[in-house]
């Protein structure tokens, strides 16, 4: 993808409202694109952190794992993000990205990504802040499906 039409492309991405044109500019020297086939992993649970993701388009499962079972937490798409632990050092991924159809998307390298939050606090104060959103709607997403999967606490049983 040419740099003009990365910049634009991020411009518009709903994650970036609100960040200066410079600190999008910054970004855009840092993102690649990749694509994924439909039922491919991006990441799974426990993995390295290395990327950050912001989706132009497909769904992508995020996914908990347990015994006999995976539980889907939330589904993300075009306009939306994955890989926020890639943030963190050292930080293992909360949960298993799978593509529900294929997805293509701009990626970010973590260090690269913590490297320009320490060498400019303000660009990382903006990043930071659009991620603990993005932290809190997967911890909330997280406790509605355990709302469904668990019966609450002294309820009886018709």
């Amino acid at each position: 993808m040419e740099t003009q039409t990365l910049v634009g492309t991020l411009a518009k991405h709903p994650f970036l409202v609100g960040m200066l044109p410079h600190h999008v500019d910054r970004l855009a020297s840092m993102a690649f694109e990749v694509k994924f086939k439909q039922d491919e992993f991006i990441f799974r649970e426990g993995d390295e952190s290395g990327f950050f993701y912001l989706l132009l388009s497909g769904k992508v499962a995020l996914e908990v794992q347990a015994p006999a079972r995976t539980f889907r937490i939330q589904v993300v798409g075009e306009g939306e993000e994955l890989g926020w632990s890639s943030l963190l050092s050292p930080a293992r991924k909360c949960f298993q990205a799978r593509c529900l159809e294929p997805v293509i998307a701009l990626a970010f390298d973590g260090v690269r990504l913590r490297g320009a939050c320490d060498a400019d606090s303000e660009f990382g104060y903006c990043l930071m802040k659009n991620v603990l959103g993005v932290v809190a709607e997967r911890l909330q997403a997280t406790r509605l499906q355990l709302l469904d999967v668990f019966k609450p606490v002294g309820s009886k049983m018709i």
